[in-house]
């Protein structure tokens, strides 16, 4: 006779090993023997349950990976920056994935020689969008609040913020940077160096022209300045007034001569003709 193996085989004819509590869809086969009255039970175990528990963290690794495409990577990328820790020695967080190693290696000597001589921490964040915040601003002061908790802990902390896809970015930090810096240079530095270069998608020169600005405010040094726009003048279609009355003189010249010879050649062919005759 068949019949189904309980949860835990407690009978001691014949045990599933030496833990029979791994024996969930097995078999039990009873068997009467002639001689002996007594039941023989033989328990055939198989690993489902081990099956079960891969099973089990397989699905769960799809759902969370499945998760995180559904809610979208930047939300995820905004809480690790204002839950990590601040870039202590790199000096830039690539968030973004827009910046060369060139680049980082000289943003990082650059800022790492600024912080030497005159004690001020920058960072340099780039991210793709913000989901989470209104604006770049309202993101930066959020990294600076949170990485530095106290006034005396970010006195002297400043935060670049570069967003590639909205083409915009923020410049913010403690008191003592903001006063070292200054508010026209902040000023140029958002409303040129940031947004403009990134509109043309030189990341790079955008935050490293950011940096030496910066460190050149700090430093008491003229201002290297913004980028290089070409002036391109827009040529009107309009004429102006002379060259319209020189225009037309000329119009009128031309027109004068057509007529006189439409009107004389043909005269003086038929009196050619005639005298002829």
């Amino acid at each position: 006779m068949e019949m189904s193996c309980p949860a835990v085989c407690t009978l001691n004819s014949n045990p599933c090993g030496k833990n029979p509590s791994y024996c969930h869809s097995s078999s039990l086969s009873i068997q009467k023997k002639k001689k002996k009255s007594r039941r023989v039970i033989s328990c055939r175990c198989s690993g489902s349950e081990g099956w079960a528990k891969k099973g089990a963290f397989a699905l769960a690794a799809a759902l969370q990976l499945q998760l995180q495409v559904l809610c979208g990577s930047g939300n995820a990328t905004e809480f690790d920056i204002l839950n990590g820790p601040p870039p202590k020695e790199t000096y830039v967080l690539d968030d973004a994935g827009v910046l060369n190693r060139v680049t980082k290696f000289d943003i990082k000597r650059l800022l790492s020689d600024l912080e030497t001589r005159k004690g001020f921490h920058i960072n340099c964040i780039t991210l793709r969008k913000l989901t989470s915040k209104a604006d770049a601003y309202e993101f930066a002061d959020a990294v600076v609040e949170k990485w530095y908790p106290s006034v005396e802990e970010g006195n002297d902390k400043g935060v670049v913020l570069l967003l590639t896809t909205q083409k915009e970015g923020a410049v913010t930090g403690g008191p003592a940077f903001i006063q070292a810096v200054g508010d026209r240079v902040l000023e140029s530095v958002v409303s040129q160096n940031l947004p403009v270069l990134a509109t043309d998608e030189k990341y790079n020169e955008a935050m490293f022209s950011t940096a030496k600005r910066l460190v050149a405010a700090i430093d008491g040094l003229p201002d290297p300045g913004g980028p290089k726009f070409e002036d391109k003048k827009r040529e009107s279609n309009f004429k102006t007034r002379e060259e319209t009355e020189e225009k037309r003189g000329q119009f009128i010249t031309v027109v004068g001569g057509l007529l006189v010879i439409a009107f004389v050649v043909p005269m003086a062919q038929y009196y050619a003709y005639v005298s002829k005759k």
